[in-house]
Order: C-alpha cells, then structure tokens, then sequence
C-alpha cells in the first residue's frame, strides 16, 4: 500500500562530506537499535510513514524542507546499513538517478540471503515505479527510487519525482505487506502543500472500468489506435484533452501498439507492466477507450492536505503539544540509547530539544 506522498522544493548541491558521514553513522546506530528492539518489518512501517521518514532526516541534521532530505537521508541509510545487512535481515537496494535502475541487479544479488525468490521483490519494485510514473500521472517525473526488504519478502519503496514547471519534489511512500492490488487505490495517505487541477489517476477506485476498458483497447491493431489518435488531435475537444492529447505521437506509439496488441494483456496490470508501455501509452490508451467506450477514468489528484501535529499559524489546526512532545521523546529514547559517540549524541539531542 501506498501510504504517503510529500512536496518538497527542489535544492541544488549535495550534503558535505563531514555531514554525510555523520549522518550515516547515527542512521546506521538509529537503525540498529530499532530492529533490535521491533524487528526489521516495523522499521519497514516506520518508513513508510512520510512523517517518520521526515523527522528520521531532520535528526540526522539535513534540510527539512528541501528534496535533498529524501536522496541524503537514503543514501545514508544504505551507507549505514553496509556489513549489517545479514545480521539484520535487512537490505537496501536503489537509489537517486541512474542507481535506481541497479535495483532488480541489486536485489539478484542477495538473492542466496533471502528466504523468497528475488523475482518478486523485483516485480514490487518494478510496479511501483509503473504506477508513480505512469498510472497516477500528476506532472512529477521519477529520479530516486529506493527499496528497502528483508530477508523474508517484506519491503517498502521510497520514491521521488521532480516537476520542472513549479520547480518541486513529491515523495511516494509505500507498505509492501499492504498491497493487494497494485492497479487500485494503492495509497492510504498523501500530503502536500498543492493539489495540480488535471490529473491521470488510473489507480483510483471510480476508474476501475476505466482500466478495463484501457485494457480491452489495448487488444486492439495499431492501425486502429494511431487513427483514433489522429482524430482526437483534430478533434476541438474539452480543456483536459487538449492537454492530454498535445504531446502524443501516433508514429512513435506504433511499435508499443504492435506490442499490445501480440501479447493482448488480460488486465490492467498486465499491460502496465509490460515493457516499454510508458505514460504516453497509458495515456493514449485511456483517452482512445473514453472516447469509444464514454467511460471516463479518474481526473482529480489524489493528494490530501495533512500534517504531523498542526502548523505553527494553526493552519489546518493548532499544534498538538502533547502529540508533538510523545514524538520527540521517542526519538529522544532512540537516541540516547544508540551505541554512538558523544559528540554526536549531544548534537543530535540538542537538535530534538530545540524542537
């Protein structure tokens, strides 16, 4: 299950180096400590929470707001975790830009320490990248995408997308022992500080008929989908369309429409993982089987507003102080019983206290 999304502007730069290692030494003692105490499935949990994730990265000492928070603080736990790995039951696979793509590599080999077959893991992995990037399509484009499992098959995935229109990052958490269907309504939870006004959402319940219907267009000869395609460009069609519609290639959809159309998917799932189907095909798919079928997929972005305890101008309410104290004192007992330096310890207390 999709359990959370988050908004963050785009910084510039990298973590300095004596930070860097800093944070990987107290993520890597952070998380020792968890599984020890809760066992590897609740760490799992706890990052698949965008708040604890958050609070994780602002212990650690990096910037709060910014989408660095979530490439850093990755880095750094698989960092941390290195030579633990075994011990802990616990592997980290992934990460920012060209690195996401060594994650089903990454996954094979550990294969020999898993009591599953890595093959799916791998397909988890795979599919929550499709649904993220090409399902639910909301103008952010994937770039890091981590996945974190254990030895007996659970696993979460942290990933983040970039929109270069509005210059911000959203972050997807997902919980893989919650998943019962990748293609409907995989989050439970997302927050943000906007909401965009047009939106693809094909993983929501109410465009279950949309899928299927995207699905059967699928079975359907190339020749016909590339002159449905045309036609809908010369079409005057409603404000959504037209942006939905403007950037498809028929020519280029060809190949990928051949493809369908030999292997004929037999569901939504089936034809979203297919190679080389990205969003371009999702989408001229879903719009050609709105206009043969009038079923209208799902156009509204699945975001909610939330927050962890309120907002300091009490928007959308007061801050909960008792809520709010229970949460620093927990991270206080994590930390204050690391097996970390004292220096570290004291800096990392004196951050949680001015809290």
């Amino acid at each position: 299950m999709k359990v959370g999304e988050a908004y963050l502007p785009l910084h510039y730069g990298q973590a300095p180096p004596w930070l860097f290692q800093r944070m990987r030494k107290l993520a890597r003692e952070i998380i020792y400590l968890i599984v020890l105490e809760q066992g590897p499935e609740e760490f799992l949990i706890k990052l698949s929470d965008p708040f604890w994730f958050q609070a994780l990265g602002c212990v650690l000492g990096f910037d709060w707001h910014s989408s660095g928070l979530t490439t850093t603080t990755c880095g750094a736990i698989k960092e941390g975790l290195k030579g633990l790995e075994r011990e802990l039951g616990l592997f980290v696979a992934g990460g920012k830009g060209g690195i996401s793509r060594h994650t089903p590599h990454e996954i094979e080999k550990v294969g020999n320490y898993l009591l599953i077959e890595p093959a799916s893991l791998q397909f988890a992995s795979r599919m929550a990248a499709k649904v993220d990037n090409n399902a639910l399509q909301d103008g952010y484009q994937l770039y890091h995408h981590s996945f974190f499992f254990t030895r007996e098959g659970k696993w979460a995935v942290i990933q983040q997308g970039m929109n270069e229109t509005n210059c911000y990052a959203r972050r997807y958490h997902w919980l893989g022992e919650k998943v019962t269907d990748f293609v409907n309504e995989p989050e439970a939870a997302i927050c943000c500080d906007s909401k965009a006004r047009l939106v693809l959402n094909l993983v929501a319940s109410d465009s279950a008929d949309a899928r299927n219907t995207t699905t059967l267009v699928s079975h359907e000869r190339p020749e016909i989908l590339v002159r449905e395609i045309k036609k809908m460009q010369q079409l005057d069609l409603p404000g959504r369309h037209h942006i939905l519609v403007q950037d498809l290639h028929p020519e280029r959809l060809y190949k990928i429409f051949c493809s369908t159309y030999e292997n004929q998917p037999e569901d939504f799932e089936k034809l979203l993982g297919m190679p080389g189907v990205g969003p371009k095909a999702i989408r001229a798919l879903s719009l050609i089987s709105e206009l043969v079928y009038g079923i209208k997929p799902n156009y509204t972005d699945p975001a909610r507003f939330s927050f962890a305890h309120g907002g300091k101008d009490s928007h959308p309410y007061p801050i909960d102080r008792k809520n709010y104290d229970r949460s620093i004192e927990f991270l206080r007992k994590v930390v204050t019983q690391a097996k970390i330096g004292r220096g570290e310890k004291i800096e990392a207390l004196h951050r949680l206290g001015s809290l």
